[in-house]
This record gives C-alpha cells, sequence and structure tokens, in this order.
C-alpha cells in the first residue's frame, strides 16, 4: 500500500503492516466485534501510534484485512489445482473462502457493505477472487469436470449471496450444503447437455 503522497512504502514500515494485518485477522477470528484497536496494536508489537498513522479508521483497518486475507486466500489456488481435480479443488477453496467470511463475524458488517457495494466488488479484491475462480472454472473445463456456460463473476455472486445469508457461525453446516447445491451446478453432466448456451435466468 502507497502512502498518501504515492511514495514507495518503506521496508520497516511495510513490515509494520503485515504485523498488524496478521494481527487483526487473529483478533477479529477470536473476538469478534470485541476486537479492540489497542489490542491489535498490542499483538503486532507496536504502539497504537502506529496502527493510526496505516489505517486511521476501524473501517480501513478491517478493509485491509480483509484484502490481505483475501489475497492470501487467492494466492492458495495453484496449490489446490497441483493437489486435487478442478471440482474437488474448488470446493475446498470455497470452503476457505466461507472460512473465512463467516469465522471473521467481527468484520461481519463492514464485508456486507463491500460484498453489496458494485464500486468496492469492482476493486482489485474483486478481481483478485474473480481471478482465483477463473483459474479454477478453466482447469476444469479443460478435464471436462466443470460446464463452460457459467461465468466466474456469477459463481462469485453465488458465493457472496451464501455468505450473506448463512453468515452466523451457528449456520456453518447450512452453508456448507449450500455450497453443495452451487457444485452441483457447476459440475458437468455426463451427456455434456448443461454446456449448450449460457446460463438463463430463472423461468
Amino acid at each position: 500500500m502507497p502512502e498518501p503522497s504515492g511514495r514507495p512504502v518503506r521496508a520497516d514500515a511495510r513490515a509494520n503492516e503485515d504485523k498488524l494485518l496478521a494481527a487483526a485477522a487473529s483478533a477479529f477470528a477470536r473476538d469478534g466485534a470485541a476486537a479492540t484497536l489497542k489490542g491489535i496494536a498490542k499483538d503486532a508489537g507496536v504502539g497504537i501510534g502506529t496502527l493510526y498513522r496505516r489505517f486511521p479508521t476501524r473501517e480501513q483497518l478491517v478493509d485491509a484485512t480483509y484484502r490481505y486475507e483475501t489475497t492470501r486466500l487467492a494466492a492458495g489456488a495453484p496449490d489446490l489445482l497441483a493437489e486435487l481435480p478442478a471440482d474437488r479443488a474448488l470446493r475446498t477453496w470455497m470452503s476457505r473462502l466461507l472460512d473465512y467470511l463467516v469465522t471473521k463475524h467481527g468484520m461481519a458488517d463492514t464485508l456486507r457493505t463491500l460484498l453489496r457495494d458494485d464500486d468496492r466488488l469492482s476493486s482489485r479484491t474483486r478481481e483478485q477472487l474473480t481471478g482465483a475462480i477463473e483459474r479454477f472454472r478453466l482447469a476444469g473445463v479443460a478435464q471436462g469436470l466443470l460446464r463452460e456456460n457459467v461465468s466466474s463473476p456469477d459463481i462469485l455472486m453465488a458465493l457472496a449471496g451464501i455468505t450473506l445469508v448463512t453468515g452466523a457461525p451457528g449456520q456453518r453446516a447450512q452453508a456448507e450444503r449450500l455450497l453443495d447445491l452451487l457444485m452441483a451446478g457447476l459440475v458437468r453432466s455426463r451427456s455434456g447437455d448443461d454446456d449448450q448456451g449460457p446460463v438463463s435466468g430463472a423461468r
């Protein structure tokens, strides 16, 4: 993340930022909405002033933490594809995404805003998620496992919908069932008939 002036971030500032984001991710997962900025700074081993210089508001910290964790999630796609068939790799990745969105309940309100706001969704975060899904989709099509006529942005929106309606920690089992339903719609039939033409709206 560049400084407001556009100058590159110094190595020590970058290291502090990474510590803060890792600490924030752990704190939000552990403490939910009760996570405090002072506690996050302490866990990161930096002063509260350092946190406020990098992230003046809680919303900015939540947004940056979400993007940081999403980058890590997206970066895991190639490893999953190297280990598993594309359909199983995508399903595993979906659960990892659910882990993040559901268990980071301390960021729930901000995350829902990010997922609903078209401007936010067109940001680098959306591009990273869509890019990861596209990796799985292309591999699945090449392997004859996934349908060709479902777009990666539509898959992302379906995932967003699942997390919005089953976002509470106690709804995890239902969320997994909905992910299974989503995957059932993505898997190619043996006849290949479901690959004919684009997916249309409900009739």
